[in-house]
């Protein structure tokens, strides 16, 4: 490439993050960060406001060919509770061309996303999501605005953000994080609260059981406090990982294989009829 078109991708790459930045600022101004919802949560960990229930709890995340990264399979279940069965699931299978800058992974993945939800939304499922779970951070972000945020606002539900990874934010840090959960003053402790140098909570790093070193790292979403994001996940761990994340990695994962498999079986190379809009 010359370097006139070096410039001129530079140019453009500068003017779409100068685009994404301003949309994230004006998306974070509709931000929840307290309980939104019909139902509450009670002490007893049952969740009713008189005879509403929190009944599905629904988990989305984007599994992405070895391969070919553009090639991805988006997927979003629902469970039932309390039992954790899984309800319904659904996926797209598609090429992304919008690429992966770190900070705005959410112009990457959720308008997919989004579009699963709003089929399901559309059909007037009587499994739709009273909460979602995210496969990514909330406001545990560089920019306060992950990718649970990001889809919460937009499709205007209580969402919590799951990271497996800690964000370097505000002076946290992950391997300070593992070792306080070591601490013999912290070895009955489930949560340890994430408390950055200004002072401000980003989230928790939660182990579900005494026994594991890896914390999960739990944020707010959209439409929900910090204590009922990690109630609900709580509700929903068997494992490490809560079982809506859990799940539809597990499927995101095994759809994509599959039909990677039957399209090389075809063609010889991974391809994929669905594009993104």
């Amino acid at each position: 490439m010359d370097s006139e078109g070096a410039s001129s991708e530079s140019s453009s790459s500068g003017d779409q993050l100068e685009k994404w930045i301003e949309e994230q600022d004006q998306l974070k101004k509709k931000l929840i960060a307290y309980d939104d919802f019909t139902w509450k949560l009670s002490s007893s960990m049952e969740l009713s406001h008189g005879s509403e229930i929190l009944k599905y709890v629904g988990g989305v995340d984007m599994s992405f060919c070895k391969e070919d990264s553009s090639v991805a399979c988006a997927c979003l279940v629902v469970l039932e509770l309390p039992s954790l069965r899984v309800v319904h699931h659904d996926f797209s299978l598609l090429r992304l061309h919008v690429p992966y800058v770190p900070g705005f992974l959410a112009f990457r993945e959720a308008p997919v996303l989004l579009q699963i939800l709003q089929k399901m939304r559309d059909d007037k499922h009587p499994f739709y999501p009273q909460v979602l779970m995210v496969d990514g951070n909330g406001i545990l972000h560089p920019r306060g605005f992950g990718l649970a945020c990001h889809l919460g606002v937009l499709a205007h539900l209580p969402t919590i953000g799951v990271g497996k990874n800690l964000h370097h934010v505000d002076g946290l840090n992950q391997s300070e994080v593992r070792r306080s959960l070591q601490l013999k003053e912290n070895e009955h402790e489930q949560v340890i609260t994430l408390v950055g140098n200004s002072g401000f909570t980003w989230g928790v790093g939660l182990r579900p059981t005494l026994s594991s070193l890896k914390p999960i790292y739990v944020s707010v979403g959209h439409r929900i406090s910090l204590d009922s994001a990690v109630k609900i996940v709580k509700m929903t761990c068997k494992y490490r990982v809560p079982e809506p994340i859990r799940q539809v990695d597990m499927r995101s994962r095994a759809y994509l294989q599959e039909h990677q498999t039957e399209s090389f079986k075809r063609t010889g190379t991974v391809t994929t009829d669905q594009t993104e809009p």
